[in-house]
C-alpha cells in the first residue's frame, strides 16, 4: 500500500506539478486530494484523452475520480487506501499533465 504523503512532501509535489501544468490551469489541493478541470476543444478530444488516461490509470493500479462534459473532464485525485495523497497520485497527474 502506498504510504500518505507528509504536508511538505504533498507542497512540494504540488509545486512541481502546477509549474508542469503552465498555463493550462492549477491543481488545487483540497480535503487531502488534488482536483483540476481539463478542458479540449471538442468533446473527442476529450474523450480520447480519458481513454489514455484509463490505461495509465490501469498501469498503475491507482484510478480517478472524473467527471465529463462535453470538452471538460473534472479531475480529483486521493489515494482511498491511504486516507490521502500518496506519490500515486502526482505520478497519474503527472501523465495527465504530459498527454493534455
Amino acid at each position: 500500500m502506498a504510504e500518505k504523503l507528509s504536508d511538505e512532501q504533498i507542497k512540494s509535489a504540488l509545486a512541481e506539478l502546477n509549474a508542469l501544468a503552465g498555463d493550462s490551469g492549477e491543481w488545487i489541493l483540497n480535503d487531502d486530494k488534488i482536483s483540476k478541470t481539463f478542458k479540449f476543444k471538442s468533446f473527442i478530444r476529450a474523450f480520447g484523452w480519458m481513454s489514455q488516461m484509463a490505461i495509465w490509470a490501469e498501469k498503475l493500479v491507482h484510478h480517478p475520480e472524473w467527471f465529463n462534459v462535453y470538452n471538460k473532464v473534472e479531475v480529483t485525485l486521493t489515494t482511498h487506501d491511504a486516507g490521502g495523497l500518496t506519490e500515486l497520485d502526482f505520478k497519474l497527474a503527472e501523465k495527465m499533465e504530459k498527454f493534455r
